[in-house]
């Protein structure tokens, strides 16, 4: 598998238009189940239990696990982590969808944070939530996010211009036109990385994920800007990460700006072109 494109692959297409047929190759995102399991030490030997399973864009996986395992509430601190690879198989075959995070012990690990079912589509991330009151109940208890008086506040120009850094390092939606994308900056509008997955949560897990193994957590100085729309599971997850400034090309939903205001965060929607809404955290914006 080394060297081979999991990201996308190639389909025919019988294309129509102008009143004429023609059949084509095209590049397509490429949309995979990954199991996410954890693996513990008892009584000597190794114990494993699944956690999730995410439907997800092959690539940096080990920053998605991470970045999931955090978001969700599972572990607080990558040193909690031993180990991240991909499951061995039979006759010592890789297998690329299954995920074994190695931690060293459960002492910290907060299993009851794992309140969903084994499956979680790449278009919802919290469709697998398994009641309404159990995703109530995770989000009234997180306190909100103090605003910080040392943090720049951001002028029109600065926050117009960050969908666009992010849209020109979007390597495979410039070859399938068909992924989200989650860029982080620091206050200045200096792009750190940009994550692709057909998934937006799974994006800002990759984001927050590969944050997380470099010991960059919290994030309370940085910027998070999102190809989609904003939803719940985006500001549930960029929270976790103390992101204090959310930017979406998208629309927010009502449980989106609910949430950004009980937390503290700034969102801002309909980020396009010279324009955009602040839904909340007016405060963090430089008014010219």
């Amino acid at each position: 598998m080394v060297g081979v494109n999991r990201e996308s692959s190639m389909h025919t297409v019988l294309g129509f238009g102008k009143g004429a047929s023609r059949e084509f190759t095209d590049r397509v995102a490429v949309e995979e189940p990954v199991e996410i399991r954890i693996l513990y030490p008892e009584n000597g030997e190794y114990t494993s239990v699944a956690v999730t399973t995410l439907m997800r864009t092959p690539g940096d996986d080990f920053e998605l696990a991470a970045g999931f395992l955090y978001t969700e509430g599972i572990v607080d601190s990558y040193d909690l982590i031993a180990d991240i690879n991909y499951c061995v198989g039979e006759n010592a075959s890789q297998e690329f969808n299954i995920i074994n995070v190695t931690v060293t012990s459960t002492e910290d690990v907060h299993f009851h944070n794992v309140d969903r079912n084994f499956y979680v589509s790449s278009g919802c991330g919290v469709c697998g939530t398994k009641t309404i009151e159990g995703l109530r109940a995770k989000y009234e208890r997180v306190a909100p996010l103090e605003f910080d008086e040392t943090y720049p506040a951001l002028g029109q120009e600065l926050i117009s211009a960050l969908p666009n850094k992010v849209r020109e390092m979007q390597s495979l939606f410039n070859v399938t036109g068909g992924v989200h994308a989650a860029g982080l900056f620091d206050a200045q509008g200096t792009l750190i990385e940009v994550r692709e997955d057909v998934g937006r949560h799974n994006a800002v897990d990759k984001i927050i994920g590969s944050q997380l193994r470099r010991y960059k957590l919290p994030l309370q100085h940085n910027i998070l800007v999102v190809s989609s729309r904003a939803s719940y599971d985006i500001v549930q997850k960029a929270k976790s990460a103390l992101v204090p400034v959310i930017v979406a090309v998208g629309a927010p939903s009502s449980l989106a700006i609910d949430l950004s205001q009980q937390y503290g965060l700034t969102l801002i929607g309909f980020a396009r072109g010279d324009s955009f809404n602040v839904y909340s955290g007016h405060q963090r914006i430089r008014y010219t």
